[in-house]
This record gives structure tokens, C-alpha cells and sequence, in this order.
């Protein structure tokens, strides 16, 4: 099936019940599919055939929405773009896609018109301007354009819907191309997984052009016939004043917004309510063990960590009882997907053993755009390589934990060193805000082990090597930093995620 026909099937189930609430404007599930009929009128006008690939680079609002499903209803492939990407940014993505549609605004095309320019098989829309000889207004198309459309859904379940850029932290990004039946298998995994209903209200405060936002919290919203009320922006403030007010019963969020959120809470005198709620999950990165302790001591209320990534959706997840919900763990596969830790060999490790996950399942993605190298790189067989490092608890039927990223491995010695542990141990201590290890060059170890910390107050802290007989207390010799950096914060990006890459460049110049 297509995703946006399933959803459009739910939308006229619910019909006048509210879809989303975009900054106090409210939208049913008959005004949602409506606009969506109306865009996908649009599309089909402005000439998009199955295949097609229109990508969208704007901030959240509306018509991102609107246009992400109309896109796969016409049978193209949706681009969903960050909107701070630049230039050369889009550039590459443009040209590497094919795209033949660029969907933004005024504010964004002033940059990337040079790049529409210089492509010239590309056509901007732009969502908030009148017409230009640069680019068309969305509104005027719109009005061009004649309702009387019925959406035919071309594309069926195997066929790809989105195409995700991945980070490239290690390179050029690649194109993850991801289908309906991975959409639509997940969509429904996690349903089960966390009793999803439609009596939910979900606190969307992420954004939109990442698969945390798009697929699990909007699409996932949607098909529960779930009421969405979605912030533009996170503001822990915001968040806590809606929770207390609002009857909200779910919210999704990153590590970095559950430490803003715990830090809003000690700071106001009158606590929220969380009366409503039944759901905090946490994805796109770890959750530290000392922030899963410090959220439920504060709030009561224990977070779910689940694991998930660009090719592969949603993979684990704690389960939906409260002692299921372990501090470091990102619990057992989903409906219908297989993982497996494995050696350098790929074979098979023992319980308690670190190796490298594996996966298998409806949620893994067809490969990435134009380049079966990398695509072959990433299997092998049905299996998808991860390059995530774990281990399973052959005690506790076979719980997954993540130590790190196989990138990140420091071998130090001869010894394998996870980042992790290291980072659990120095965000411990009492005047440590966050921290990060990398492994740099060493003319006697092969790689050294170096931590990069934040201390909670500027200024005032602990010494780097008060830091490191901290760690030696704790850890083997070993795996202890021979180094201790301090900066005020550490790269991110816009979900939040370590770019551990800008560190080791960085501090390699040391």
C-alpha cells in the first residue's frame, strides 16, 4: 500500500476530529486531507510523474506537511531538506537527487538561487512570496489550480517514497532511499509497541525534516488518529507549560531536550503537572544513565529509550511497562525485525560479548541513491550492517545495549576502548555537565584515549587530572583519558547528535 493512501484512509475515519494544532491553529483530519488533495492537484499539474524526486527545504510549518504526502501520493519521491542547509549544501543534494522541484521560502531561496541558477533543470517554489522570473508562488499555483482531483496513488509498498540524506560525518552524505512497505511496517511496529490510540495527544516539538519528526512522531501521530499540538520551535518552557495545560499524554525528544527540560524544572519554583502523561520517549542519540535517574527523580516519570536510525527506522525499544524501561538499554527489536551482534567475521558473538548489530526486516531500507558500492558495503545478505557496537543480556532475553559507534572504537594498546563507558563515568561526576571521548594518534599506544568535557558552572570545576583519577577509580587503566580537553559546548547538529568528527579535527591540531 502507499503510506499517504493509508493515512488519507485514516483522515476520513476521524473526519472533524483535530489532526494538528500548528501554533494554536487548528487542523482536522478532513481539513488535513483536504490540503493534501489540493497539493497533490498541484504536483500533478506542475508536471510530477512516479519517480520524481522534490525535495523540500523549509522550517516547520504547514505545507511541509502538506507537501511531504501529497509528493507520495502523486508517486514521487519526497527530499526532505534541513533548513540551514547552504549553498554547496544544496547544491550537492540537488544535483546528486536529480530533483526537478525545490520547495522553500524567500528567506532560504536567497541563498540557494545562485545553486537553482547554475542547475537549471530545477524549479523553485516559493511558500511565502508573491511570483518572481526566479521562482513560482505556491499560492498562485494554488490558485491555478482545480480541486476536482482524485489522487490515484501510483506507487505501491516496494517502491521508494523518501529519499534522507545521511549526515556525513564520515564523507560525502548518501542518499538513504526508503520505501513504503519500511514507512508503513514501522509505522505499525511501533503502534503495537507503544499502544498508540487515538485518544493520544502528542507534543511534537521536533522538527520536521528527520525521521524522528516525520515518521515516527507526525506519521506515527497520524495513523493513530492521534491529536497532534505542535511547537514551531522546542522551548523547554513552552513544553512544560503545555504538558501542565494541555491534557498531553506523549512526547518525543532527544537527549539534548531532556537535559534543557530537567534544567527548566529545577529552576521553576511551581513544578508542571504530568498527570496526563504516559509516554516520554527519547531516540537520535544515548541518553545518558545519569540523565535517565535525574529525569524520573525529578519528574516522576521514567523515560523509554528506543534505537533507531536513517536506514533503518525504528529498530528497539524499551517495552511500555515502567519496569521494562532500563537506564542504558534500548530493549528488544520491534514487530517483524531481526538484530544480531557479530564479530568482525560476522559471525555470531555471546551474550555479553560487544560486537557489531545487524539487522533484518520490513524497516530496512532499498539502499542508497546511485551507488551500489556503498549500498553493497552496507549488506550482507539480508542483513543490514549497522556500524553501531553492542552487546545483548543473554539474562534478561537478550537486551540490547549500544557502547558506541564501530567508527568510534579506540584501540589503544592493543585493547578496544568504547567511548561510552568512558562518557557514562565522567557525566557522573558531580561538576560534569556532558562529555565526549575520542581516540587521537599516538606514537606508542596506536590511539590515545582523550575526553572533551563541559563542566556545569564556567569557571569552576575540577581539574583535568582530578577528572582522570576520577575515571581510574572507576575503570581500567587503560580505557582512562591520557588527555582531558574543556570547552563550553560541544558541536551538535540539529538534532542534537555528537559530531564527534569536529572534535577529532579539532583537538588532532592540539
Amino acid at each position: 500500500m502507499n503510506l499517504a493512501k493509508r493515512l488519507s484512509d485514516v483522515a476520513k475515519q476521524y473526519g472533524d476530529k483535530p489532526a494538528i494544532i500548528f501554533e494554536s491553529t487548528t487542523y482536522t483530519f478532513s481539513d488535513l486531507d483536504n490540503r493534501v488533495q489540493h497539493y497533490s492537484a498541484l504536483l500533478a499539474r506542475l508536471g510530477v510523474k512516479v519517480g520524481d524526486r522534490v525535495a523540500i527545504q523549509l522550517p516547520k510549518r504547514m505545507e511541509f506537511i502538506f507537501l511531504e504526502l501529497a509528493v507520495i501520493s502523486v508517486g514521487g519521491i519526497t527530499l526532505p531538506f534541513n533548513p540551514d542547509y547552504k549553498a554547496d549544501e544544496i547544491e550537492y543534494f540537488l544535483s546528486d537527487s536529480g530533483s526537478s522541484l525545490l520547495f522553500t521560502d524567500s528567506q532560504r531561496f536567497s541563498r540557494a538561487k545562485p545553486v537553482v541558477q547554475k542547475l537549471g533543470d530545477v524549479r523553485a517554489v516559493l511558500v511565502d512570496s508573491a511570483e518572481t522570473t526566479e521562482g513560482l508562488s505556491l499560492a498562485h499555483e494554488l490558485e491555478l489550480t482545480d480541486r476536482a482531483y482524485t489522487r490515484q496513488y501510483p506507487t505501491g509498498e516496494d517502491v521508494v517514497a523518501v529519499i534522507c540524506y545521511t549526515s556525513g560525518t564520515t564523507g560525502r552524505s548518501k542518499g538513504a532511499m526508503i520505501t513504503h512497505k519500511n514507512l508503513i511496517s514501522n509505522t505499525l511496529a511501533l503502534h503495537e509497541a507503544w499502544e498508540w490510540s487515538d485518544r493520544d495527544v502528542l507534543l511534537h516539538a521536533l522538527p520536521l525534516f528527520h525521521v524522528h519528526g516525520l515518521f515516527v512522531a507526525l506519521h506515527g501521530g497520524l495513523n493513530a488518529g492521534a491529536t497532534q499540538i505542535m511547537h514551531e520551535k522546542f522551548d523547554p518552557g513552552r513544553v512544560w507549560d503545555t504538558i501542565d495545560s494541555e491534557g498531553i499524554s506523549f512526547f518525543m525528544g532527544v537527549p539534548t531536550m531532556y537535559q534543557r527540560l530537567m534544567n527548566e524544572w529545577e529552576r521553576r519554583e511551581r513544578k508542571p503537572s504530568v498527570r496526563t502523561m504516559r509516554l516520554f520517549t527519547s531516540g537520535s542519540g544515548p541518553l545518558l544513565e545519569t540523565q535517565f535517574r535525574r529525569f524520573e527523580q525529578l519528574t516522576g516519570s521514567r523515560i523509554l529509550e528506543r534505537y533507531g536510525m536513517t536506514e533503518a527506522g525504528m529498530i528497539t525499544s524499551n517495552v511500555i511497562d515502567l519496569d521494562g524501561r532500563k537506564a542504558r538499554s534500548v530493549g528488544y527489536p520491534l514487530r517483524g525485525i531481526e538484530i544480531k551482534v557479530v564479530d568482525p567475521d560476522g559471525k555470531k558473538v555471546v551474550p555479553g560479548e560487544v560486537g557489531e548489530v545487524w539487522i533484518r526486516g520490513d524497516n530496512i531500507f532499498k539502499g542508497y541513491w546511485k551507488n551500489p558500492e556503498k549500498t553493497d558495503e552496507a549488506f550482507q545478505g539480508d542483513w543490514f550492517k549497522s556500524g553501531d557496537l553492542g552487546y545483548q543480556d543473554g539474562d534478561d532475553s537478550d537486551r540490547l545495549y549500544l557502547v558506541g559507534r564501530a567508527k568510534e572504537l579506540i584501540i589503544t594498546g592493543g585493547y578496544n576502548v568504547y567511548p561510552k563507558e568512558i562518557e557514562d563515568v565522567l557525566s557522573s561526576h558531580e561538576a560534569v555537565k556532558e562529555a565526549a571521548v575520542i581516540g587521537l594518534p599516538d606514537a606508542d599506544f596506536g590511539e590515545k584515549v582523550v575526553a572533551v568535557v563541559v563542566v556545569k558552572e564556567t569557571g569552576v570545576g575540577p581539574s583535568a587530572q582530578s577528572l582522570i583519577d576520577f575515571s581510574k577509580a572507576r575503570l581500567a587503566s587503560y580505557k582512562c583519558p591520557k588527555v582531558i580537553f574543556f570547552t563550553d559546548q560541544l558541536p551538535r547538529n540539529a538534532m542534537g547528535k555528537l559530531q564527534k568528527n569536529r572534535l577529532v579535527e579539532q583537538y588532532s591540531r592540539s
